[in-house]
């Protein structure tokens, strides 16, 4: 990887990290998910809840999903703020930011670290095009037949020697456009529950069928992000993480050669 898409690695990296945690201290001033124009009060289809006993005093967090919930103390709708005390919260205090819960400080953090990576993604996305790398991310009609033997030989923790590791594989492709696909979806539907934003372009409102849907689109993708953040972790891990870390600080890769 060149010096540029080295740096604009880790600006993602930071700045995913703080969207996210900023990003739950903002979900847990509604902690439910509607679909729509306006909130669906009586019938989300995610949200997260405390129950309280006869004093009000909070003892436990749920979770429900399409209509079925779930006992999810400690870790959705109930957990233990910084005096050890059972807090009614949709995300817990360690994984937020501020901490404690102030929506004013969580949005500030969030929209600024949200520029600086749409910034960043801009400076990637203009590299990709000049260098002409998109082809690199583009599978082809092979790569697509190749699959099945991607998915197994990563089950069976066999990576790619010689100059097959020289090139991202199906799945790497897959999952590489998949971020680049999603990541312009994810800023609207975030610039889509902005009043002002929606006052100075209306068609995003059309585009995402309310305020409520785009923040759902919000929160969906950003789940998937998580996701796809920690698969890649577990495969920097499993694949030589020094090898891999190396090669993203320095540049350099170490290619084992195919011994077939």
């Amino acid at each position: 990887h060149s010096a540029l898409v080295r740096v604009c690695h880790w600006v993602n990296a930071l700045c995913f990290l703080i969207l996210l945690m900023s990003g739950l201290q903002i979900f847990n001033a509604h902690s439910s998910l509607s679909w729509g124009a306006a909130t669906d009060f009586e019938h989300p289809f995610l949200s997260f809840s405390a129950k309280e006993n006869d004093n009000g005093d909070v003892t436990a967090g749920e979770t429900t999903l399409f209509g079925h919930t779930f006992d999810t103390t400690g870790l959705f709708g109930a957990s233990r703020g910084s005096d050890g005390e059972m807090e009614e919260r949709g995300f817990p205090s360690w994984a937020t930011l501020p901490a404690e819960q102030d929506l004013a400080m969580g949005r500030r953090w969030h929209f600024f670290f949200a520029w600086l990576l749409v910034i960043n993604g801009l400076v990637y996305v203009a590299n990709l095009v000049a260098a002409r790398h998109f082809r690199d991310l583009w599978p082809s009609v092979a790569d697509l037949r190749a699959i099945p033997r991607a998915v197994r030989d990563h089950a069976l923790l066999r990576f790619p020697k010689g100059k097959e590791a020289l090139h991202y594989n199906v799945l790497q492709k897959l999952a590489y456009l998949s971020v680049v696909v999603a990541f312009p979806i994810l800023v609207l539907a975030g610039l889509t529950m902005s009043p002002a934003m929606d006052s100075a372009f209306p068609w995003l409102l059309a585009l995402f069928h309310g305020r409520q849907s785009a923040r759902t689109v919000h929160f969906v993708l950003a789940a998937c992000l998580v996701a796809f953040v920690v698969v890649h972790l577990v495969m920097v891990l499993v694949s030589g993480v020094f090898n891999n870390m190396r090669s993203m600080i320095t540049g350099r890769y170490r290619i084992e050669e195919d011994a077939r």
